[in-house]
């Protein structure tokens, strides 16, 4: 009989086929990322998705939330004054509602990355009162940052429901 995390295995899919150029391969490497991670929050059953399960009181909601402010800071131009309290859904957020949020926000970055050309050129949106990094560097940054966080989320779905793979 196959054990609890037998039954919730996930396919692994394996890194993206890109383009041939240094921009379809960082885009491509990102929305195989983002699409990682919100298929380990999704789905994640309340109220273990927004339970700690680590002392550092991370959490699915809380990583998928934090992402979601860290796309609208590098693609948008948005301000954020607290990066410790993005980590944390708002109680009356389902997971659903936080999903949706992150595909919003995610569909709008693309919006602004699909005008850029030059991955040299300053983000075409950068924060108020700050140097705007190149292009390069956002996208890798954003690549970092989802990798980093998708990792984190793998182990906590695991946690919750057994469920894991990519």
């Amino acid at each position: 009989m196959p054990t609890a995390s037998q039954r919730n295995r996930r396919g692994d899919n394996p890194p993206p086929r890109t383009g041939s150029s240094e921009t379809a391969t960082l885009r491509g490497f990102l929305d195989y990322l983002r699409t990682s991670i919100t298929a380990k929050v999704e789905g994640a059953a309340e109220p273990e998705a927004r339970t700690a399960a680590v002392p550092s009181g991370t959490n699915l909601l809380g990583l998928l939330e934090h992402l979601t402010f860290v796309e609208r800071s590098t693609f948008l131009g948005d301000t954020v004054t607290n990066w410790q309290a993005t980590f944390q859904a708002a109680p009356a957020d389902s997971v659903a509602d936080v999903v949706a949020r992150y595909r919003q926000t995610v569909e709008r970055a693309n919006k602004v990355l699909d005008e850029c050309t030059d991955l040299g050129a300053p983000v075409p949106r950068p924060r108020p009162n700050s140097p705007a990094p190149s292009l390069r560097w956002a996208l890798t940054h954003m690549i970092e940052e989802t990798a980093r966080h998708a990792g984190h989320a793998d182990i906590l779905r695991e946690l919750i429901d057994g469920a894991t793979g990519r």
